[in-house]
């Protein structure tokens, strides 16, 4: 049972991208126009697929709730969830491990972690110059 309720609670992101996917397909557009079915399919094609790529990272969260909590077992350390704050899946693994540990109070300090709102938003939606790197031994 333990291990249901923690699956549900690290997916909850996912779960929320299928149950939008799903009434994305349930609400009737058809019936104002024909026009609206294509971006009605486009929008539950992309929740879907990002729903399950969420949800085939369950593996890895394991590994990493076990990582943090040994590292975590003896003296709380701040630093080794900085990664994990930086994203909101993260942050709900950093909480299931804080609660496991009996040091839900200590959430707070990890927020000074948590990029701002809109500094992650201008991070995540600047465009990015590709770089190519030559190796020089195999010209």
């Amino acid at each position: 049972m333990q291990k249901a309720i923690r699956f549900i609670y690290l997916n909850t992101y996912s779960f929320l991208l299928l149950i939008c996917g799903i009434a994305v397909v349930l609400v009737p557009f058809f019936l104002l126009s024909k026009l609206f079915v294509i971006p009605q399919v486009i929008l539950f094609i992309v929740c879907i697929k990002h729903s399950l790529q969420t949800f085939s990272t369950w593996n890895n969260k394991k590994k990493k709730y076990a990582i943090l909590m040994e590292r975590n077992r003896i003296h709380f350390r701040p630093e080794t969830f900085k990664p994990y704050m930086q994203a909101p899946c993260g942050r709900l693994l950093a909480k299931a491990v804080l609660e496991d540990l009996g040091q839900k109070d200590r959430y707070k300090e990890l927020l000074e972690f948590k990029p701002p709102l809109f500094e992650s938003i201008k991070k995540n939606c600047t465009r990015q110059k590709p770089r190519i790197y030559i190796n020089e031994d195999f010209k």
